[in-house]
């Protein structure tokens, strides 16, 4: 293990076994890396967890400009993605179930953001200044795509940004459940640019208040997740890209830390 005393969002020994050898090798030539790369992903994984500034992070890590440096690298080169694919994927095969789902739900997410987030605009129907996240989730509620964006960009609109960037990743995908926001030329689009059937799921008439609705209420669930990382509470990233970037981590941490057999 460390010499220091470990953090509650430390990967354990099995956990970072089951990634390791996932992530990039060292350039060759040059200096040999020097810094203990669980370390640094253990100090991304810190920050996610409790909220701090980059240059807020312990002592006890790698220096912070080397810690962002590869979280930066990471997220240029797709490492973030591809990385949550890996694992989801073998998340799914361990259950019995095909790596990439057939089925699964669409929502978004407004957030308010910090004054330090660029790509903002206004969500007139929630009431907040911020971004939107729109996630895709299987029946289990891990997330197989996100797209964070504006948030005065209609439901039915970023869900087409969504899907056009999703559609490589899930070549098995048929059904997606929704909410009343993509009712209308969402669902015509989806059907003609993806060949995707998308089922309007709304609540049962004469439901007051809040009621668990079928097939929605998972996604709602994720969403539930990811905010209880501090680092998502608030849209404190100034790119959009990195907000996306930190929701794979969260997802990605929380299947390590729930299915370590995976």
């Amino acid at each position: 293990m460390f010499a220091r005393k470990p953090y509650s969002s430390d990967l354990n020994t099995v956990e970072w076994n089951k990634i390791r050898r996932l992530l990039p090798l060292a350039k060759p030539g040059g200096r040999h890396r020097s810094v203990c790369l669980r370390e640094v992903f253990n100090a991304i994984l810190y920050r996610l967890a409790n909220g701090c500034k980059w240059k807020d992070l312990p002592h006890d890590f790698p220096p912070y400009q080397t810690v962002y440096e590869y979280y930066n690298t990471w997220l240029k080169t797709g490492v973030w993605e591809h990385l949550h694919q890996l694992i989801a994927a073998r998340y799914r095969r361990e259950r019995g179930r095909a790596a990439t789902p057939s089925a699964g739900s669409i929502d978004s997410q407004s957030v308010k953001s910090a004054n330090t987030a660029r790509e903002t605009g206004y969500d007139a129907g929630k009431k907040v200044k911020g971004r939107k996240r729109h996630i895709f989730v299987d029946t289990q509620g891990i997330p197989h795509k996100v797209k964070v964006h504006r948030a005065d960009i209609q439901d039915r609109d970023g869900g087409k940004l969504l899907l056009n960037e999703a559609k490589p990743l899930l070549p098995r995908l048929e059904k997606i459940w929704a909410d009343g926001g993509y009712a209308g030329q969402f669902i015509d689009w989806a059907k003609q640019e993806c060949q995707y059937k998308v089922e309007v799921v709304k609540k049962l008439a004469g439901t007051i208040g809040f009621a668990v609705i079928p097939r929605r209420w998972v996604v709602e669930r994720t969403f539930a997740w990811l905010n209880s990382d501090r680092l998502l509470d608030k849209e404190h990233e100034t790119r959009a890209k990195a907000s996306e970037i930190d929701i794979y981590a969260a997802s990605l941490r929380r299947l390590l830390r729930l299915h370590p057999a995976i």
